[in-house]
């Protein structure tokens, strides 16, 4: 189910959504870039891998550093190809725009990044052990969705649902969109946990653990001043 489009107006000028975009390309770009090895050793030195810091019982890993602290910022700006950076960024540019209208540049960008840490820790907590880089913004965004669905909980989502070579087309409340996409999260988590071979290499907690901080940094951040109006909706587009 993928968000097309959405009905809420944006009342200032998404400067932080184009920044981290922006970023995110920048990054990317210069990933494509790198030969095989150059890129390999990119990713090891910025992703986050849980076992840095959470090593197995007789298993030694080397003090940690301040960019290995920052792992799981840094990892939300790598992407592992086209079709995971591209949906990453519509997503955060489809809800984002919204959601910083509401919260302001700065705190947006905190939140962002908030949601993102929140992401990384509750990865580490659910994959100890693990040597496996993670990489993606997905954390991040999944922050931005659930901010964006209890700001405008009754905002119109138009999603496709591509049924072979059929595409289907359905609008959704953004409270329902986003529970839907939380409750999937779960499911594959806990699918993960019970089969890892059928994990496909996604880090669903950290979708998970994104989202439910999102909601909490929503009620933290968001000020008094900038509280969702009925005419932030335009309608049924």
């Amino acid at each position: 189910m993928i968000p097309v489009r959405d009905s809420v107006f944006c009342r200032t000028p998404p400067y932080a959504v184009v920044t981290l975009i922006v970023m995110n390309a920048v990054v990317f770009l210069f990933m494509l870039g790198l030969d095989p090895r150059a890129a390999n050793r990119f990713i090891a030195e910025y992703a986050l891998i849980p076992i840095l810091y959470t090593p197995p019982p007789g298993v030694y890993v080397p003090p940690l550093g301040l960019v290995d602290y920052l792992r799981p910022i840094t990892s939300t700006f790598l992407h592992g190809g086209w079709l995971h950076i591209l949906l990453n960024m519509w997503t955060l540019w489809l809800f984002g725009c919204a959601l910083e209208s509401r919260l302001g540049t700065g705190r947006f960008v905190a939140f962002y990044l908030a949601c993102g840490l929140a992401a990384g820790v509750v990865h580490v907590a659910f994959n100890a052990g693990s040597q496996i880089p993670t990489l993606g913004a997905s954390g991040a965004v999944a922050g931005v969705i659930a901010a964006y669905a209890w700001s405008y909980p009754r905002a119109e989502i138009k999603v496709l649902v591509p049924i072979i070579i059929f595409p289907l087309f359905f609008d959704i409340p953004a409270m329902g969109f986003a529970l839907f996409w939380f409750g999937l999260q779960l499911l594959q988590g806990y699918g993960a946990m019970m089969a890892p071979e059928m994990g496909a290499g996604i880090a669903w907690w950290a979708h998970a653990g994104g989202f439910v901080a999102g909601v909490g940094l929503l009620y933290l951040l968001a000020p008094e001043n900038r509280r969702p109006m009925p005419w932030d909706h335009i309608g049924r587009r």
